[in-house]
């Protein structure tokens, strides 16, 4: 803090002029006279920083002072006066000494002058106690509603991420239940395949099949295992062609006189078998033997098939579950180094009941961008109120659209849909608590609030929109380095 003077007085007639003192009485006035000082600050010198203990209160005589709020490692302007009479400081003196906000109290901003400037300077401990004996009831309800709006303010955050949670929970129970169900029916067939297999091979293994047949199945079995598994790989049928080889295998099991035919041709043409392996198979095999060993060699076929089922379906879960300890990131540093595409794709992970069938999702990463300092908790709440909003608004059918970029120094994320669109009268409002365009029921007004908050508060960050009718872009722009704030 740079002074010059600081002895100078003004007398009660001279504070009565200032609106702030106007209506006080005479006694209150010359308290104000025998403890207030005047200091004169030159040109472009700083009269307190933020983070510094509040230990004045700051009333502007004549000149031109700027107010700044530090964001990550560089100060924002918030306002520039020249107003007699503006004040800044310890304005939150009067709260009381037992008050654990009164006991941490900080100057929230800094201010610096612009042209030299002169202040009316009171001790914080001074005018505090002097306003709660001055005003005691005013006292108490203004530090009630300070203290209950932070505490509502805290609250309402709360249940806006409890909200947010309960979308993002319903979502994944859902995401979780296809592959979970699909891995118990395959699991379900394939103890009735095993069963029915161990049976074929009792029957196989009777006497009534002589030795060198039986390793010729085993043989066979084994190459049609090993078709099956490179037709995963490389075959893809048609729905009509995949149709008209089941009827060929149909018609020559039943030209064979092999029963219930119709239920082994969907395995055999799913394995990549045809009829000219069936012919191999009639040619290795006795006709008596013949329907016994393609049923044993079919039931291994798709004991094979539902394992791969029963892999796919837990490497779906296990993919899941990856992506909700990403999300959360709950076994990982608050803060640390992010690829913002990991944070993007696990969200969209976890939104994913929300993506209907009309939904087209475009990813247009910019994968050569470098990682960067932020909470990826926080962000992914930002990423969750975004891309909700973009898939409610398009009300099931449009295109969603995820890009990255760099501009400049900053990070530039991008989360489009081809909604209506906002229009310029409510863009202006869109960040504001509690407003939202969703009906009754369906919103709470916080989400892009909060949104915002995180971005520029949390990250030094911008968040804005822009938008025309089938044109709705959020930006989010986070610095490349020194981002955040603790």
């Amino acid at each position: 803090m740079t002074t010059t003077e600081q002895n100078d007085r003004l007398t009660p007639a001279e504070l009565s002029a200032y609106f702030l003192f106007e209506a006080l009485d005479a006694e209150k006035l010359d308290w104000l006279s025998e403890h207030g000082r005047v200091h004169h600050y030159p040109a472009d010198s700083t009269v307190y920083g933020a983070e510094e203990p509040a230990t004045c209160f700051f009333m502007l005589l004549e000149g031109t002072m700027i107010l700044s709020r530090r964001v990550a490692d560089h100060d924002v302007e918030i306002s520039r006066t020249s107003q007699p009479g503006a004040y800044s400081g310890a304005t939150r003196a009067w709260l009381t000494p037992t008050s654990a906000e009164a006991a941490a109290q900080k100057y929230a901003g800094s201010v610096r002058t612009q042209t030299a400037c002169s202040f009316f300077q009171i001790p914080a401990d001074d005018f505090g106690a002097a306003l709660q004996r001055w005003f005691p009831m005013a006292m108490h309800l203004l530090e009630g509603l300070f203290m209950g709006l932070r505490s509502s303010d805290a609250v309402i955050g709360q249940r806006e991420r409890l909200t947010s949670l309960g979308r993002l929970t319903a979502g994944l129970t859902h995401e979780l239940n296809n592959p979970a169900a699909a891995a118990v029916r395959a699991t379900a067939t394939l103890r009735e395949r095993v069963a029915a297999m161990r049976a074929k091979l009792g029957h196989l293994a009777s006497g009534k099949v002589d030795p060198d047949t039986l390793v010729k199945l085993s043989k066979l079995q084994e190459e049609a295992i090993e078709r099956s598994a490179k037709a995963a790989k490389h075959a893809h049928l048609s729905p009509m062609q995949a149709s008209d080889r089941e009827d060929e295998i149909s018609d020559w099991l039943d030209d064979h006189h092999l029963t219930a035919g119709w239920q082994l041709a969907p395995v055999l043409v799913a394995s990549g078998l045809d009829v000219d392996w069936l012919d191999e198979i009639r040619a290795s095999i006795p006709g008596e033997h013949l329907e016994a060993g393609l049923r044993w060699i079919t039931y291994a076929l798709e004991s094979e098939q539902l394992m791969t089922e029963i892999e796919d379906s837990t490497d779906r879960i296990a993919g899941l579950i990856g992506a909700a300890k990403q999300y959360s990131q709950l076994d990982r540093a608050e803060h640390q180094q992010i690829d913002v595409h990991a944070g993007l794709d696990s969200t969209l992970i976890m939104l994913g009941a929300k993506v209907v069938q009309g939904i087209t999702v475009v990813k247009d990463y910019d994968r050569t961008l470098p990682e960067i300092p932020a909470y990826p908790a926080e962000l992914n709440q930002v990423w969750t109120n975004l891309i909700d909003n973009a898939l409610a608004a398009m009300q099931g059918s449009g295109t969603l659209t995820l890009r990255t970029s760099r501009d400049g120094d900053v990070v530039l994320i991008e989360i489009g849909d081809t909604g209506p669109g906002v229009s310029r009268e409510l863009t202006s409002k869109i960040f504001e608590p509690f407003f939202t365009t969703k009906p009754v029921g369906e919103g709470t007004g916080l989400g892009l609030d909060i949104s915002w908050r995180i971005v520029v508060n949390r990250h030094a960050g911008d968040l804005r929109v822009q938008s025309v009718p089938g044109d709705t872009r959020f930006q989010v722009r986070l610095p490349l380095t020194g981002s955040g704030r603790d």
